[in-house]
């Protein structure tokens, strides 16, 4: 008999077999969910993972037999961890997500006096982060143009360093909300040219496309376990052999992970990572294929039935799963609520609900009209066919209700 654990009034999974099964709509759903930039749904292998964790006892830091046991599976974790990125379980520092791990790397990377250069499309994580640590000389700090297409101008980091070099640079591997990528080994030459280190905050890569820390030339990278089917609260910082970074963990007390992370390790979040991991690492390439199929399906079947809408950021440099969609005069606000079938998004999840409109498309040179009209698919290991097909329709059955509903409210009085 299969297994099934209970997560919400809606979602149910399978521990025996890949998938989520959702019930009560399209395909027995309520929801057909494109929000994997937000938070995938957690793998079966992760949730049983978690689960089979949960039930043992034992701190990773005793050295009692239980204790000696969960110090083992996170081992395994890191190693798991470790060859999804390319590198080696040394450089792996576990974190509550990356978030942490953006904090961690850039207050331990910047110094005063040296450049802090990012660009005006970064996740909050990184540009709060950025405007923190160079509050007392906020000259330190260089926010790099960004062109239409939503690319980060790459020879203005050149011209940057070349006048102040050394210092760190924090450039985001694909951006949450249009899912442009950045050409890190560009980004990596230069910063290396001029003895500045590279970050990356590569949380919206990580087991969507294969990505090989190697490949990518750089010192630090973020990441955060539930964006490829972990569970949420855990993440990692690599820090690559031998990079010159200052000891200056946000958490101190028992010395865990190195020194870099105090505090008891949360293994069963670490051990439900790994096993993400490993099933995200199958047939990446494949699945990034199916993935972009599907996103370029929905794209056809939406601008063939509403051609006023505009997709944002560059096509042919992005993640396979992620699309911005702009419907002029549509506020996105009340197009999403038309189709509550449809779980999409306005932008970044750490950002929804706030009064000011997108600062990524705001950056790309949208007006707050259509910023504010804007809204994102994200799709992920799990979407079918027949959720595309459903949310095609549903988009433009929504459009047109709010259109109605606008045009009655502009009527005569």
């Amino acid at each position: 008999m299969r297994e099934k654990v209970s997560t919400s009034s809606t979602l149910v999974c399978d521990t025996s077999e890949a998938g989520w099964q959702m019930t009560n709509g399209p395909n027995g759903s309520d929801t057909s969910y494109f929000d994997y930039n937000a938070t995938a749904p957690i793998r079966p292998e992760a949730l049983a993972a978690v689960v089979e964790a949960m039930q043992s006892v034992g701190n990773a830091s005793s050295m009692h037999p239980p204790g000696r046991q969960a110090a083992h599976r996170v081992d395994v974790a890191r190693r798991q961890v470790a060859d999804l990125l390319g590198c080696s379980p040394g450089e792996i520092i576990f974190t509550s997500g990356a978030t942490e791990a953006n904090n961690l790397a850039l207050r331990a990377a910047f110094t005063a006096g040296k450049p802090l250069v990012t660009s005006p499309v970064e996740h909050p994580a990184v540009l709060e982060t950025a405007r923190a640590v160079t509050a007392e000389s906020p000259e330190d700090l260089a926010l790099l143009p960004v062109g239409g297409d939503g690319l980060v101008d790459l020879d203005a980091l050149d011209q940057v360093l070349a006048a102040r070099p050394g210092g760190v640079v924090s450039l985001m591997a694909a951006n949450n909300e249009t899912g442009v990528l950045t050409n890190l080994r560009v980004a990596a030459k230069t910063a290396r040219e001029a003895g500045a280190l590279l970050h990356t905050d590569a949380t919206q890569i990580i087991g969507r496309l294969p990505a090989d820390v190697a490949e990518f030339d750089v010192d630090l990278l973020s990441l955060s376990a539930h964006k490829f089917g972990g569970p949420q609260g855990v993440g990692a910082l690599y820090v690559r052999r031998g990079t010159p970074l200052p000891h200056r963990p946000l958490l101190v007390g028992g010395g865990q992970e190195r020194g870099w992370r105090a505090g008891t390790l949360n293994v069963a979040g670490i051990i439900g990572m790994g096993a993400a991991a490993e099933a995200a690492s199958r047939g990446l390439g494949e699945e990034a294929e199916r993935v972009a199929a599907l996103r370029d399906r929905l794209e056809h079947l939406v601008t063939g039935a509403l051609p006023e809408c505009r997709i944002n950021g560059r096509r042919d440099q992005r993640l396979p799963g992620v699309t911005s969609f702009t419907f002029p005069g549509v506020p996105a606000d009340a197009l999403l609520a038309a189709m509550p079938d449809v779980a999409a998004s306005e932008g970044s999840a750490c950002a929804s609900g706030a009064p000011t409109p997108s600062h990524v498309l705001l950056a790309m040179g949208l007006s707050r009209a259509d910023a504010d009209s804007t809204i994102r698919f994200s799709l992920g290991y799990a979407t079918t066919d027949a959720e595309i097909e459903y949310a095609a329709q549903a988009v433009k059955r929504a459009v047109a209700q709010v259109r109605a509903a606008l045009a009655e409210a502009d009527g005569p009085r």
